[in-house]
C-alpha cells in the first residue's frame, strides 16, 4: 500500500497523530528488565504491548540500537517484527550518502526490515534519496528544519532569496510529490504551518513534543493537513524510574501515551 494512504488509513483508525519513538537507550533500561537475555528486546515489546492503543505508530532511532552491539542488532530485528502492520514504522536513520551505498541503506532497511518510511539527509541530493524513491510504497522523510541549536549553522543560510532549507524542500518535491515527507521541529510554526498548507499534502514528521518541551497547543494551531505524526520518546518510554517494577513502571507509561495522545485529539477540535 502506498504510505500516503496507509497513514492516513492508520491515523483514522488508531484515531491518533502520536508516533512513539523507541529510542531504547540500554543505560536507561528499567533494572526489572536486566534479568532478560535481551533488555531493549523485553523492554520493547513490553512498551508496545501497553501502548499500541494510544499510537499511530512507532519510531526507531537506530543510533541506540547499534550502539549496543549484537543485542542491539538482535533487538532490532525482533522490534520491527513486533510492531503490528496497522501501525506505522519509521526508521530514524539519518542517512544520506552516494546512490550504491544508498542502495545498500534502502534494502537493508526498507526491504529486509520492512520499514513504512525513514529520515534521511538530502545534503548530498538526488541520487542519495533515489534509490528510497525507488521503493514506491515507500516515503522519505527528509529533514528540512531541525529543532537542534546547530540547525542555524547550515539551513537558514541566505541562497539568493530564500534560506536554504526552503530551496531543498523546494527540490525534493521535484523529485517526488507523492513520496516526500519533511522532518521539522515543533519550534519551528512558520514552516509547519507553510508545508502543512502547502496543495502537495506533504506528511509530517515533528519532533519537539515531550521531553523537549515545545508548546503542542501552538503546534496544533498551525497545522492545517492531517498527515502529521508527533513524536514522543523519553516523555513516554522512560515515564516510570528506572527502579521500579513492571507492574507499577508500565502504567506511567501508558497513562504518558494516553494523555499526550488525548492531549493531541482534543487540539484537533
Amino acid at each position: 500500500m502506498i504510505y500516503k494512504r496507509k497513514l492516513a488509513k492508520v491515523i483514522r483508525s488508531s484515531k491518533s497523530n502520536l508516533v512513539i519513538g523507541l529510542d531504547t537507550d540500554y543505560d536507561k533500561v528499567p533494572a526489572t528488565y536486566l534479568r532478560y537475555k535481551n533488555p531493549m528486546l523485553a523492554f520493547n515489546l513490553k512498551i508496545i504491548e501497553s501502548t499500541y492503543d494510544y499510537c499511530a505508530g512507532y519510531k526507531i532511532n537506530l543510533a541506540f540500537y547499534e550502539a549496543a552491539g549484537t543485542k542491539g542488532i538482535e533487538a532490532l530485528e525482533e522490534t520491527v517484527k513486533a510492531i503490528p502492520r496497522n501501525r506505522i514504522k519509521i526508521c530514524d536513520a539519518k542517512r544520506g550518502d552516494i546512490g550504491n551505498t544508498s542502495e545498500r541503506y534502502a534494502k537493508a532497511y526498507l526491504d529486509n526490515l520492512h520499514f513504512d518510511s525513514i529520515t534521511l539527509s538530502p545534503y548530498m541530493g538526488y541520487d542519495s534519496v533515489s534509490p528510497f524513491l525507488e521503493r514506491k510504497d515507500k516515503l522519505v522523510y527528509l529533514l528540512i528544519r531541525t529543532s537542534n541549536k546547530g540547525a542555524e549553522d547550515f539551513q537558514t543560510l541566505r541562497v539568493g532569496k530564500k534560506e536554504l532549507h526552503e530551496v531543498i524542500a523546494k527540490k525534493s518535491l521535484q523529485w517526488s510529490e507523492s513520496q516526500t515527507g519533511f522532518v521539522i521541529g515543533a519550534n519551528h510554526l512558520k514552516e509547519i504551518k507553510k508545508y502543512s498548507s502547502a496543495k502537495e499534502n506533504i506528511p509530517l514528521l515533528i519532533p519537539g513534543i515531550g521531553a523537549q518541551g515545545n508548546d503542542l497547543k501552538n503546534l496544533m494551531k498551525n497545522l492545517h493537513n492531517k498527515l502529521f505524526l508527533i513524536n514522543a520518546s523519553r516523555s513516554i518510554i522512560y515515564a516510570g524510574g528506572v527502579n521500579e517494577t513492571m507492574t507499577t513502571y508500565l502504567p506511567k507509561v501508558i497513562s504518558a501515551a494516553n494523555e499526550l495522545n488525548q492531549l493531541i485529539k482534543s487540539f484537533r477540535k
